[in-house]
């Protein structure tokens, strides 16, 4: 009671409006019968010194429901407030103040915190309580981050993921325990949602903070487990009514991305190393064998193709089904971009001038050459099944198994992995850029290996459109038994050799063959059509044509047209560009006053000249001939993987040696993959 009057004095001078209050109170505690109000006011004075709070919300409570003086608490609209409704006020705001001070314990039990929380809640401090408890469980999370952060460089590929369970077990803590106290009212929520995302912005940025050097795979690695922990930790508070997973991937996209494009670029230089690698390339022809021979298996696991394998399957390792599902599209990208530099590797791997000066100047940097037939043959067929057969199976195994994992293991709701996973259109398209990668390659061999054939060493063509301007001479045969002229006829002894390096280098592989052979005589005859130098000799003013002129050279074009034929690689590439010529060439001819009418017999002749002279050559029957047309060139350069000798038809052994492909026409030689289911 001494207590009870102190403060009552402190009131009197505080507040000279309640003396009327004191003298109220002094009666009552002065009079010879005890008040029930003084009664009330001294149990609650004592629950609050003990800290009862309990007890405290318990009689508080009580004696609200009870006094009729006590009612319309919230209307303070009332001028004159009585003196037991303003003690009840302030004994009420002090057991609200002791509420607060136990749920703002560094340390605090939940049972406790759910009573103090509960209680402030009956007090009508609702909006307070839910503030409290985020507080609180916002704090004990960061004890918890502070506790693991010095663990992050000891686990640099899982930390990402233990943060990630700290955050989102928290928040999903943090909002059972708040629809358990407060409900589900949309005030409440938003307010869980605010401090969800608050919490989620910290997360991304201590995994930024904490990731291990960006270009790493170990920072892939942890990327990628941060992606499908997060996601699936987002995708169960989805349940609540939580939808995280959208802001958290425009958080980490970014971070994501960095972390992907640093590790291409790693996955470049490394490609780049290869050419400073010696045993980059299949094994060089055995001593006394005029051409290497390879199983399939050897193009796959001896070759540079192994190594640029595993460079990437180090990074497709790395990834997890999520990632795969938001990043897809993004990784086939960066793996086109470094196949490209596989390629750009190869081509300066080749013999012969590059269309890209780049590549030409860093040429002479490369540890290794491909300087014979077979080692060239060799790495277009380790470059081919790369971009035909390995790196399509790698990818189409990670991507079909991280996603089968993923909707093993519950598919995500709304927000994660729809409209997320490449389309069949975009893995065909993928495809096909692999497939013109590879074509840059094929080309350029092509190209070379024709320009070799070609031009002399000092730079003189071997194919020149004057043998078409005599009847007799060095370089033409004309009589009533036609062959193709010397330049054709030896690039029929040379594709048939190449064809054998080919069908033994790539021994199983009848696809490529094909396509390798068409493309090399397709560029002979693109050679013929775009080289003005060689039709300026027969639009020169001053130059004769003759009739046996065009009739040599259409036989030439048939030639080559029945050379496709026989060996079974015959497109109608082929055939267009053959007929591209020949009409070019009557037409020049009769510009001159040759008339095709009178000059040519019917095509059905050439074409059953150009087969008998194939036979003659393969059978090696016109003798004759033979030393003329060793005269006339010598094919092979010092590149060549075969001994300088000249060519003769007499050096073929037999026709099933020309090509090991079954005889057909094919569409074209750059229709590489195969039909999508």
């Amino acid at each position: 009671m001494s207590g009870v009057c102190r403060e009552l004095e402190m009131w009197n001078k505080s507040n000279s409006d309640e003396l009327a209050v004191q003298s109220e109170l002094d009666n009552h505690l002065n009079g010879d019968m005890e008040d029930p109000k003084v009664t009330f006011l001294e149990t609650v004075d004592i629950l609050l010194a003990e800290h009862k709070t309990e007890e405290a919300l318990l009689v508080l409570d009580a004696e609200e429901k009870s006094s009729p003086e006590l009612k319309d608490l919230g209307d303070d609209s009332t001028a004159a407030v009585s003196a037991f409704k303003a003690a009840f006020l302030k004994r009420k705001a002090m057991l609200v103040e002791q509420l607060v001070m136990i749920c703002e314990q560094p340390s605090f039990c939940l049972p406790e915190l759910k009573k103090a929380l509960s209680g402030l809640t009956k007090l009508g401090k609702g909006s307070l309580a839910q503030q409290l408890l985020l507080k609180a469980y916002g704090s004990r999370l960061q004890k918890s981050i502070e506790s693991f952060l010095p663990l992050c460089t000891i686990y640099s590929e899982t930390y990402a993921a233990s943060l990630s369970k700290l955050v989102f077990s928290t928040i999903s803590l943090a909002t059972k325990e708040s629809t358990l106290l407060f409900g589900d009212m949309p005030s409440y929520t938003n307010r869980i949602v605010q401090w969800a995302e608050f919490e989620i912005e910290s997360f991304v940025r201590l995994v930024k903070e904490n990731s291990p050097s960006p270009e790493t795979i170990c920072a892939l690695r942890a990327a990628s487990v941060c992606i499908q922990g997060s996601l699936s930790h987002c995708s169960l508070l989805e349940s609540e009514g939580l939808k995280f997973s959208k802001l958290l991937m425009v958080l980490l996209r970014p971070h994501v991305e960095e972390i992907l494009d640093l590790n291409f670029r790693r996955s470049r230089r490394r490609v780049l190393d290869l050419a400073r690698d010696d045993d980059v390339l299949l094994p060089s022809a055995q001593v006394g064998s005029s051409h290497f021979v390879a199983s399939p298996s050897n193009i796959i696991l001896t070759s540079s193709g192994k190594k640029f394998m595993s460079i990437v399957k180090d990074i497709l390792d790395q990834l997890t089904p999520l990632a795969v599902i938001h990043f897809g599209g993004t990784i086939l990208n960066k793996i086109l971009q470094v196949f490209d530099r596989y390629i750009e590797t190869l081509i300066k791997a080749l013999p012969g001038p590059s269309e890209d000066d780049s590549l030409m100047e860093s040429k002479d940097s490369l540890n290794f050459r491909a300087e014979t037939d077979a080692q060239q043959v060799a790495l277009l067929g380790t470059a081919f099944t790369v971009a035909d057969e390995l790196l399509p199976m790698a990818v189409l195994k990670t991507f079909a198994r991280k996603i089968e994992n993923k909707e093993a293991g519950g598919g995500c709701n709304e927000g994660i992995g729809q409209n997320l996973v490449i389309s069949a259109a975009e893995y065909k398209e993928w495809r096909r850029h692999l497939q013109h990668s590879w074509d840059k390659l094929r080309d350029h061999f092509c190209r070379q290996y024709v320009l070799t054939f070609i031009y002399s060493r000092e730079g003189k063509a071997r194919l020149d459109a004057r043998i078409y301007l005599e009847g007799k001479g060095d370089d033409l045969f004309w009589d009533c038994d036609p062959l193709p002229s010397l330049p054709f006829q030896a690039l029929f002894g040379r594709l048939q050799q190449l064809a054998s390096v080919v069908g033994d280098v790539l021994l199983g592989k009848e696809k490529i063959q094909k396509v390798l052979l068409s493309r090399l005589t397709e560029t002979v005859v693109m050679w013929l059509s775009d080289e003005q130098e060689f039709w300026d000799v027969f639009e020169d003013e001053y130059v004769q044509l003759q009739p046996f002129g065009l009739q040599q050279l259409i036989l030439d074009m048939h030639f080559i047209v029945e050379i496709a034929v026989c060996g079974g690689y015959s497109s109608r590439n082929v055939h267009q560009l053959v007929s591209a010529v020949i009409t070019r060439a009557i037409g020049t001819f009769s510009a001159k006053g040759v008339d095709p009418q009178s000059a040519l017999p019917e095509d059905e002749w050439f074409v059953d000249t150009a087969k008998s002279a194939i036979n003659k050559l393969m059978l090696g029957t016109s003798g004759s001939e033979t030393s003329e047309l060793d005269e006339h060139i010598i094919l092979h350069d010092e590149s060549s993987d075969f001994d300088e000798t000249p060519l003769s038809p007499s050096s073929i052994e037999s026709v099933d040696s020309f090509a090991s492909a079954n005889t057909g026409v094919i569409e074209s030689p750059t229709d590489l993959t195969e039909p999508e289911a």
